[in-house]
């Protein structure tokens, strides 16, 4: 496996991972990820801002992600908690793997990259947020040893849970 920025050319690949994840999402009645997000424009300003990554095997993608360095200022105001630490973090968004591979280690594999990927900039903790009713991801992080933290709002307004890994160092 290799875990590799994404590039132009995968991003049809990418949206048909995304697009299996939706459909996934929604047929939960979880409205996240809803009217068009995220869209074609939205990975293409992640690969050109150099976020979007992919774990890939023999050319084909497995999973993919969003892994930012920089500051998230929907992650400034937490409620009903708080965050772990207050240093600089890694943030994880539109993280998805393609459904006919759900439940094979592979998401833990993209994953275990972001935490190495961050310690390589010395950075130790990992925040992600999602749905309060996205059960799957709730059971993921709280397999990978994520501690929810409070609720934050995004953009739009929509509460989500937010999710804190301090990382060894």
């Amino acid at each position: 496996m290799e875990f590799r920025l994404a590039r132009y050319e995968d991003v049809d690949e990418i949206m048909t991972i995304i697009k299996k994840a939706q459909e996934f999402i929604h047929s939960k009645g979880i409205d996240q990820w809803t009217n068009g997000y995220p869209s074609r424009e939205v990975i293409k300003k992640d690969i050109e801002n150099g976020y979007s990554y992919v774990l890939e095997k023999n050319n084909k993608i497995y999973v993919t992600g969003s892994v930012s360095f920089d500051y998230e200022l929907t992650y400034n105001d937490i409620y009903e908690g708080k965050w772990i630490t207050n240093d600089r973090y890694s943030v994880i968004h539109r993280m998805a793997i393609d459904m006919d591979y759900k439940g094979s280690g592979l998401s833990d594999e993209f994953l275990k990259n972001v935490e190495d990927l961050a310690k390589e900039k010395n950075i130790f903790s990992i925040k992600i947020d999602t749905h309060r009713e996205n059960k799957s991801m709730q059971g993921f992080l709280k397999k990978n040893h994520f501690i929810y933290c409070g609720i934050i709002y995004i953009k739009d307004g929509s509460e989500r849970f937010a999710y804190e890994k301090v990382l060894d160092r």
